[in-house]
């Protein structure tokens, strides 16, 4: 993956310079931030950025779990899809239940060691999702129905309900899936790891 460097005036006078040199619009660069660069006795000062493209960073993400995964002694293939323009990696490997984990826990550390890596080579942040055989996809189907069914019960007994303890992945579909409901809310109680939804009836005046 190659990294280019940009000087211009400004910030943004380095950037037309990396759109105009690599033919890209600013949406496909992954630019870090600015370094500025002290003029002498008679030159004024300049602005340096350091730019990616974001399809070489999306192959290296590829590439980098496919080095990950042989080096855990997995053998494995990558499907790369984009779901809502985030990067989504669907791995296939001889040993999917393994890979994944209970609960998905091997899957979650998979994605904590890769964002890491990611994220110091870039220096921010970089949205992308991992997924094995589709195990996310379907997880969230699970999860949007078993929210919808609860909410159901709790907008008919006018009991709270409190679920159990769920990754922020997880609680973030829930919260999502009612987020519109007109009969109950969802709230997040409780500490990390234990961290739960609680699913409640809303007042009748809401």
């Amino acid at each position: 993956m190659e990294k280019h460097k940009f000087i211009g005036k400004t910030k943004e006078d380095a950037i037309e310079e990396a759109k105009i040199k690599l033919q890209e619009t600013e949406d496909n660069l992954i630019i870090k931030e600015a370094e500025e660069i002290k003029g002498g006795l008679f030159k004024s000062k300049k602005v340096e950025i350091e730019v990616i493209e974001k399809r070489e960073l999306i192959k290296y993400i590829k590439e980098f779990l496919s080095q990950l995964l042989k080096k855990l002694g997995f053998t494995s293939n990558i499907e790369i899809k984009n779901k809502e323009e985030v990067p989504t990696y669907i791995i296939y490997s001889d040993n999917d239940s393994l890979l994944i984990g209970k609960n998905g826990k091997n899957l979650q550390a998979l994605s904590i060691i890769t964002t890491q890596h990611i994220n110091q080579i870039i220096g921010k942040n970089f949205k992308f999702i991992i997924d094995i055989n589709s195990y996310k996809q379907k997880q969230e189907k699970k999860l949007i129905f078993l929210a919808k069914k609860i909410a159901r019960e709790v907008a008919t007994t006018k009991i709270e309900v409190k679920l159990d303890p769920m990754n922020s992945y997880e609680r973030r579909i829930i919260h999502n899936a009612l987020t519109n409901n007109k009969k109950v809310y969802t709230e997040s109680e409780g500490e990390e790891p234990n961290r739960y939804i609680v699913i409640k009836p809303k007042e009748v005046d809401e």
